[in-house]
């Protein structure tokens, strides 16, 4: 590996991002100034033009666009307000209800929308006004709320682990899926544990017991949603349908949805559309950009070097774990999760597999630290719709979040060193 490209491909990357360029065109930029070093232009742009192209020619990507297509739908289908009810009705007569309402929420509006900025956008929006007229601290309701969002990516369906198959080079989508419900409860309860504590000091009031009667309804009324998890995931663990036809299924099954709750019309669906393209395309490109840089690294033999580096700092698994979850914790708070796994999947897989690592393990254990880094600063794009719905700044919800990431690092330690967290489900469907 010659070492002047390594540092061109840093440095173009670092000062363009910087400077605010966005990432996609970042990770685009600095590829192509990495691998002009010695040959001529035109083959160079070329080949990445090529890697970029032939990135996208996927069928397991198809399911990307129909899951946010999906997502959007029910962002403004009037399923946030029905599974907030819902909530309510279970948790929202404990000490501090109303906190654990806006995890309960986020978690089922997250795990069915796929988004982790659509959970924070639309339960924040619903239950920040409600937490700041019962008397709860704004800037804590917005952590909560920017926290618990992020369980939607572990949850299924997901699209980051999608993404994550790809990068692996095919890890079995299903076994993703089927491997995020656990790891996604405990990062729940665990930010349900903190939010009671902090609430039950500062002395949140309970909201009203409500008649067994009135909860049964809300979960009629809710049932129509949660049976999109239904669908979506049995289909896919039963074989009748792949994830990508899945992703379709979950588009149509949420526009009739949407229609019956008659919380959409006609004349709607352009700007939902026009909604999800944009989204899309910000997603392929980030795909592709990070694709060619993969690439790169790899013709420059970058991931061998730094697994023989890693590995040969130490021989200890435990250490070695530990090393690779401060990185990406780090990484996690500058760069967004999409090139994160794109980027750091090829160069951290092959350590792990070295360890006797399972890969679908590992997936959780990067999902789990780049969900740590969506809801911290610098870039934390949750935390952001977090304090735009919660009506505050992120400085001022910096000490509630602590107790808050404290929850989250235990539990991504939890997953790191017991593997059955993750590979308990997917072991019992036979993946």
């Amino acid at each position: 590996m010659e070492v002047l490209p390594v540092l061109i491909l840093l440095l173009v990357f670092v000062v363009t991002l910087a400077i605010g360029v966005p990432v996609a065109f970042c990770l685009g930029l600095s590829t192509t100034a990495a691998l002009l070093v010695g040959i001529d232009p035109l083959p160079v742009i070329t080949t990445v033009a090529q890697r970029m192209a032939a990135s996208l020619n996927s069928f397991p990507l198809l399911a990307i666009p129909f899951f946010i297509l999906a997502g959007e739908l029910m962002n403004q289908g009037g399923m946030a307000r029905r599974l907030v009810d819902f909530a309510k009705g279970l948790v929202g007569m404990l000490p501090g209800g109303l906190a654990y309402v806006n995890v309960v929420a986020a978690m089922l509006f997250g795990a069915i929308s796929g988004s982790a900025a659509a959970a924070a956008s639309a339960v924040g929006g619903f239950m920040a006004p409600q937490m700041e007229a019962e008397g709860y601290d704004k800037n804590f309701s917005a952590a909560v709320n920017s926290t618990a969002a992020t369980t939607g990516l572990l949850i299924p369906p997901s699209n980051i682990l999608i993404v994550y198959s790809l990068a692996s080079g095919g890890v079995s989508i299903a076994a993703l899926f089927l491997a995020g419900y656990l790891p996604g409860l405990l990062v729940g309860l665990s930010l349900m544990a903190v939010a009671g504590y902090w609430s039950f000091r500062a002395n949140y009031p309970t909201s009203e017991r409500l008649p067994l009667s009135t909860v049964f309804w809300r979960f009629l009324e809710a049932v129509p949603s949660l049976l999109m998890l239904v669908v979506v995931i049995g289909g896919i663990v039963a074989g009748i349908f792949t994830a990508t036809e899945a992703a379709a299924v979950a588009v149509l099954y949420a526009l009739v949805l949407a229609f019956v709750y008659r919380a959409i019309g006609i004349d709607d669906l352009p700007d939902i559309l026009i909604n999800t393209v944009n989204t899309t395309a910000i997603v392929m490109l980030l795909i592709a950009t990070s694709i060619a840089l993969s690439w790169m690294m790899s013709f420059e033999n970058i991931p061998q070097l730094i697994s023989e580096g890693i590995l040969g700092l130490t021989e200890s698994k435990i250490l070695i774990l530990l090393l690779m979850n401060l990185i990406l914790l780090v990484v996690g708070t500058f760069m967004d999760m999409t090139p994160a796994v794109l980027i750091f999947t090829p160069l951290f897989l092959p350590i792990a597999t070295n360890l006797g690592i399972d890969p679908v393990h590992f997936g959780m254990i990067l999902v789990l630290n780049l969900c740590v880094g969506l809801c911290t600063p610098p870039v934390g794009t949750v935390l952001f719709v977090g304090a735009a719905v919660g009506n505050t700044s992120i400085s001022r919800m910096i000490r509630p979040m602590l107790p808050l990431y404290a929850a989250m690092v235990v539990s991504l330690l939890l997953v790191t060193y017991a593997p059955w967290i993750s590979l308990w489900l997917p072991s019992l469907f036979g993946f």
